[in-house]
């Protein structure tokens, strides 16, 4: 069997290997192995299509982290995150604020058809549409709309 026949098992047996995975990653170091069949069939030393294997392997990894499609590193709170929580970005109306004291209020208002408790973040208390900042718990945290 020929080097560069050698290099694509070795990329579908990865390629099989991502499947049962499910992550993009293993797909990238098989697009290396690729490359490393290419430099195989075109240049019959090994030492090349080791280093073009781990080069655009490695490449293609990085990129993918990079992507929005990588890893997310970003540690978004939960209770904050309209990903989790379908009702993060929806809007409530509230009719009248009960003031709580150093600037807080509070208010009871109905929303999906039961009462919340609701609090407001940073900003002057007023009849009207806001929008649901945060969860926490029963209360929802809002913003003016």
């Amino acid at each position: 069997m020929n080097s560069w026949m050698m290099w694509l098992v070795l990329a579908g047996i990865v390629v099989i290997l991502e499947l049962f995975t499910g992550t993009f990653y293993l797909l990238m170091i098989a697009i290396g192995l690729l490359a490393g069949a290419l430099t195989a069939l075109l240049s019959p030393e090994s030492a090349w299509s080791m280093i073009v294997a781990a080069i655009v392997g490695a490449t293609a990894t990085v990129a993918l982290h990079k992507s929005k499609y990588g890893w997310n590193h970003s540690k978004r709170e939960v209770a904050c995150d309209p990903n989790v929580n379908m009702d993060i970005g929806q809007s409530i109306h509230i009719q009248d604020w009960q003031d709580q004291g150093n600037g807080k209020f509070s208010a009871r208002a109905m929303y999906r058809g039961a009462m919340w408790d609701v609090d407001l973040r940073g900003a002057t208390a007023h009849a009207g549409l806001f929008v649901i900042e945060e969860m926490q718990g029963s209360r929802l945290i809002v913003r003016p709309a």
